[in-house]
């Protein structure tokens, strides 16, 4: 753990509770110990989602080899007389915006 072997810990421990005192050691190392167990946690999702990424980047992998490319067919040019007519564009008809209404004979008022 980060290269410190057990005598460096007995040390670094033993400075802490000298420097601390016995009375709050107990309080820094539930601390400590709460603070280590949220960080596994979060580095354990992560790890997770890391491999789920690794997963998924593989089936992709694995799917995109099974398929023949696409490109491999030799392309034939297509004759102009072949290609059907393109249409012609078409002008809306023109509409008048401000006239009003005729009245028209057939429909019936009441």
């Amino acid at each position: 753990m980060f290269g410190i072997g057990t005598p460096e810990l007995l040390v670094i421990l033993v400075v802490a509770l000298i420097v601390l005192g016995p009375q709050r050691m107990p309080e820094i190392a539930r601390a400590l110990g709460k603070g280590l167990a949220e960080l596994r946690r979060a580095t354990s999702g992560l790890t997770d989602e890391l491999q789920n990424a690794k997963i998924l980047l593989e089936e992709e992998a694995q799917t995109a080899a099974r398929k023949p490319p696409a490109a491999t067919e030799p392309r034939v040019a297509a004759s102009p007389a072949a290609a059907p007519p393109a249409a012609a564009p078409v002008a809306p008809e023109p509409t008048n915006l401000t006239a009003k209404p005729k009245d028209d004979p057939t429909t019936e008022r009441s």
